[in-house]
């Protein structure tokens, strides 16, 4: 059975150029995969003309026009109100009516939530959305929520963030029980806030595997599968984590580039360098989930590239594949109301 993405081909910092090509290139990949490019059909068009390879696919890829686009920074509300012919609005419509199974948009985070809750709503027993995201580890990845959609997320919203997270990473990932760990200033049960200490009640009563309070290094060191925190903690960490990549790459530069002794140093130790490059490039972990909606959207960073937006078109295609929207409904209610007995 084929799986329908639509693409918010105008939105983010690059737009179409990258778009379209990542998305030939999802389809060179995915034999059952079908997208619809939402966009100006003419710039989406030109686009598609200057790659040969979109002509292998032409039955499997369609053009969905939309007027406007999404700027990186407008305002939620105004993207909401008064954009509704959005290339970003257009291809939520389209999961909401049923065409596609998915979007996957690297417009504005703040008007994709917006938009996506507003028109998709949200699954009975969720209040609020969540992202989650991958992070980069010392044995592979971790998964992380909320990685910024809320601030000030009280323990029940925590515990519900823990449930969706679990059940995702478990289909994408294939792991049977998820372990997870609730972000904290220490491990110790004394350490944390009174809404910390209470979420952890909450988890431990709960049927997750929920292994305890874990710090910021846990995070990269991959001590659980699963992360869960406020939104505010969660985004400052993943901007931090970005900002170390850029930095220790930045310095490693630098010191292969202080004399023809260590250029010629750099020139031998280049696969190494590569393979490290690769493996703290955030690109690669690229494609954060908007969990808690009645449809899956995936939200791309907003600077990706053509294989970093490639990355969130797998992702929206591994979790159609997954069925993970019905298996978050069917468990959900479950879970939490285990913990509520």
């Amino acid at each position: 059975m084929a799986i329908k993405v639509s693409i918010d081909a105008s939105g983010g910092d690059c737009g179409i150029p990258v778009t379209v090509v990542a998305g030939i290139k999802a389809l060179s990949v995915f034999s059952d995969l079908h997208l619809v490019f939402v966009g100006d059909i003419n710039n989406i068009q030109a686009e598609l003309d200057k790659n040969s390879d979109a002509q292998k696919f032409t039955d499997r890829f369609s053009i969905t026009h939309a007027s406007e686009t999404v700027a990186m920074n407008e305002s939620p509300s105004i993207a909401l109100r008064k954009k509704k012919d959005s290339s970003m609005r257009v291809a939520i419509n389209l999961v909401k009516e049923g065409t596609v199974d998915a979007c996957v948009s690297a417009g504005n985070t703040g008007a994709l939530m917006a938009i996506s809750r507003f028109v998709l709503k949200t699954i009975k027993g969720i209040d609020r959305p969540a992202i989650m995201g991958r992070m980069p580890t010392m044995n592979g990845h971790t998964h992380m929520l909320d990685l910024g959609a809320n601030v000030d997320s009280k323990p029940e919203a925590l515990l519900e963030f823990a449930v969706m997270g679990s059940i995702a990473v478990k289909y994408t990932d294939n792991i049977t029980s998820p372990t997870i760990g609730l972000l904290n200033i220490g491990e110790e049960e004394m350490k944390g806030n009174e809404n910390i200490k209470k979420t952890s009640e909450l988890l431990k009563a709960s049927n997750l595997n929920y292994t305890g309070f874990v710090e910021g290094d846990d995070i990269y060191k991959g001590t659980v599968d699963l992360v869960v925190c406020d939104g505010f903690e969660g985004n400052v960490a993943l901007k931090a984590s970005e900002g170390v990549a850029s930095m220790m790459g930045h310095y490693l530069k630098k010191s292969f580039n202080k004399n023809i002794f260590t250029k010629i140093i750099a020139l031998v130790a280049t696969p190494v360098l590569k393979d490290f490059k690769a493996s703290l490039d955030p690109g690669k972990y690229n494609g954060a989930s908007l969990l808690g909606l009645r449809g899956i959207v995936i939200k791309s960073h907003g600077g990706a590239g053509v294989d970093s937006f490639f990355q969130a078109i797998k992702e929206a295609y591994l979790e159609v594949n997954a069925k993970i929207i019905k298996k978050i409904e069917s468990q959900v209610a479950l879970e939490l109301e285990a913990t509520k007995s």
